[in-house]
């Protein structure tokens, strides 16, 4: 009996090593999975309640550029505006989700199948010529897999590319309507001030004319056009004043701000043109990155038509089995499972995906040939009201002149008020229309910037998440 005390005793430790591998063992399967964790939703809006709210530090794009951080306590540049709606415009806060599941589709496409195994196991229940349990394992491989492993993996790369540029056109967009918007409020509200103070002159004209012909001194039928004017200019303004208002909301949409934040805007600064656009139209599709997404698209297109040829072949797995009957005899040798291509011959997928990089194909040209109808059309455009608010400024400033010349001679009693008032509302209208036609001229040359790709960071400005000041 002692023996066999001796032999439990030293078969104890053997079980608790064998039974803390196991756990070990599980511990370092369940360490390599992925875990689960929340992600609730909001209850409330995320919208900052002043400038000094917004995210306002320009990140890097190039490893030898410093971040830069925009000035909020000076009038803002419509360049600067148009930086800030990308930092904060609640509608590309999906950019980072949309990167995460192209980096995990391309993670998926550059993992192998795992290799399937197999065992079967037969106790021996009893009959003649038997004496030791059967068993077989086997081993195998999908090959055709690894064979279009390196295509599906390109193909995933291009449609990550893909995603990155087109994310970076959105930030163009948006970058381009803040800066549009900034334009307009400039340019809309010194129109209003102008319209306003046309608006007041006429009114005291109204005034003077009724009480001239209540004295007797003017016939009723002075009044009649003084009264069509003044309805006409308070069309304007108020037309004026709620356009001044949707473009105010819609530019807080865009920087993540409360409808009602208002703040001063700079003069627009835009830079010169080039001369010649035929160098620049060379390097457009290397620059716009629109057409950059569809090349990537293209060739993640082009890299099916690949995976689907070498897919043609036959399905192919390879391995070995090893085995055991119940008469101890024992076997082992490859094992090869394949397709006879009889009926599909995955021509479907092959056509399918030379259809889709034809249809590709055609939108990028198409593509390609607006943007080049776009910017000849633009700079024509530009070339014309250039000269148009040139002739606006100069009829303009005479009309100025006159106005002035009219006050000088109606404070010498050479001249009555009501050709005082005439001369003063046309030179306002002047301005106005001269006003207008410098915000169509600034409107056409920020979209030309951006049709020809300048303008704009060349890389995706990413900012950090959860970023924004309490």
């Amino acid at each position: 009996m002692q023996p066999i005390h001796g032999t439990q005793k030293q078969s104890m430790p053997s079980r608790a090593c064998s039974r803390l591998a196991t756990v070990l063992s599980c511990g370092l399967l369940l360490s390599g999975c992925a875990l689960y964790h929340p992600l609730p939703l909001a209850r409330g809006p995320d919208l900052a309640g002043s400038l000094a709210s917004l995210r306002t530090e320009v990140p890097a794009t190039r490893p030898s550029e410093p971040p830069r951080r925009i000035a909020i306590d000076r009038p803002l540049a419509i360049d600067d505006i148009g930086l800030l709606a990308v930092l904060n415009d609640p509608g590309l806060r999906s950019e980072q989700g949309q990167t995460e599941v192209a980096q995990a589709n391309l993670l998926q496409s550059s993992l192998l199948p795992n290799p399937s195994a197999s065992v079967d196991y037969g106790e021996l229940l009893g009959g003649a010529g038997g004496f030791a349990p059967a068993w077989t394992a086997s081993l195998t491989q999908d090959v055709k897999s690894i064979l279009t492993y390196h295509t599906r993996k390109k193909s995933a790369k291009f449609q990550a590319q893909q995603v990155n540029a087109d994310l970076l056109w959105q930030q163009w967009q948006v970058a381009q309507a803040a800066r549009l918007l900034a334009l307009d409020l400039y340019y809309g509200e010194r129109s209003l001030d102008l319209s306003r103070r046309e608006l007041g002159l006429l009114d005291q004209e109204v005034k003077d004319v009724r009480t001239a012909t209540q004295a007797g001194n003017l016939d009723l039928t002075a009044l009649a056009p003084l009264l069509t004017a003044k309805a006409g200019a308070e069309q304007a303004v108020a037309s004026l004043g709620l356009t001044e208002m949707q473009n105010w909301q819609a530019l807080d949409a865009l920087l993540g701000l409360e409808p009602k934040m208002r703040f001063a805007i700079a003069a627009p600064s835009l830079p010169p043109l080039p001369a010649n656009l035929a160098p620049l139209l060379v390097g457009l599709p290397d620059r716009r990155p629109d057409l950059v997404a569809l090349q990537l698209g293209y060739r993640s297109a082009d890299e099916d038509v690949r995976a689907a040829i070498i897919s043609q072949f036959p399905a192919l797995v390879l391995g070995g089995q090893w085995g055991q009957d119940t008469t101890n005899v024992r076997s082992a040798g490859p094992t090869a499972t394949f397709d006879l291509p009889i009926f599909d011959r995955n021509q479907g997928q092959v056509a399918q995906t030379r259809a889709t990089r034809l249809l590709l194909h055609e939108q990028y040209q198409s593509r390609l040939d607006d943007a080049f109808g776009t910017v000849t059309g633009l700079d024509a455009q530009v070339r014309r009201l250039t000269a148009d608010v040139r002739s606006a400024g100069t009829a303009a400033a005479a009309a100025e002149m006159m106005s002035d010349s009219a006050q000088k001679a109606y404070a010498q009693g050479n001249m009555e008020q009501r050709s005082l008032a005439d001369f003063e509302t046309t030179a306002l209208e002047r301005r106005i229309e001269a006003l207008a036609l410098e915000r169509s001229l600034g409107e056409t040359e920020i979209t030309l910037i951006v049709e020809l790709g300048l303008g704009l960071p060349q890389a995706r400005i990413v900012p950090p998440l959860n970023s924004r000041k309490p």
